[in-house]
């Protein structure tokens, strides 16, 4: 008897850590275009600049923090996959 478990409670988080990493990654890059830009357009420094690269420590650091969650789960999630798969198993055995 082969059972296929529902979709787990770690899964639904995953996805939307995925998504936050997604989000991240966009903010980051219109972030990093912003500096760019503000680098490139002021003859001095740009009171801008300094903000904007606090503004971009801080998003790399909280997209490394979500992909390190992303990972743990992910290793959660596996590992519960395969404690289950061998219940199931142990629970179909030899008939």
């Amino acid at each position: 008897m082969s059972r296929k478990p529902a979709e787990q409670p770690a899964d639904s988080v995953i996805q939307s850590l995925l998504a936050e990493t997604r989000s991240l990654k966009v903010a980051l890059a219109r972030a990093t275009m912003e500096l760019e830009e503000a680098q490139g357009n002021a003859g001095g420094p740009d009171p801008k600049v300094g903000e904007l690269q606090a503004e971009l420590r801080r998003l790399r650091t909280q997209l490394d923090d979500a992909r390190a969650e992303v990972n743990v789960l992910r290793t959660e999630r596996d590992e519960l996959r395969a404690g289950i798969e061998r219940a199931l198993e142990q629970l179909d055995g030899p008939e």
